[in-house]
């Protein structure tokens, strides 16, 4: 019973240890992540829409890192 407990947590480690193998994307595989839709902020309008509405909320104007208060009206 011991030899087979041992035996089961010997290929439970091997099997774990197996999973990281992966090297990385091979190279067959590039064609499919070079996709625009795989791009960080590939969705441009989308993002001009948000910073819109966001500046028109928040009633300020020169990028998102900076603090700005007042009424929100236009």
């Amino acid at each position: 019973m011991k030899r087979k407990a041992l035996y089961v947590s010997v290929l439970i480690a091997l099997s774990q240890l197996g999973g990281c193998a992966s090297l990385g994307v091979q190279p067959w595989e590039r064609d499919l992540l070079a996709k625009d839709e795989m791009e960080l902020g590939a969705e441009g309008i989308d993002l001009g829409l948000d910073d819109h509405i966001y500046f028109s909320k928040e009633a300020t104007s020169g990028g998102r890192s900076f603090a700005g208060g007042g009424c929100g009206c236009n």
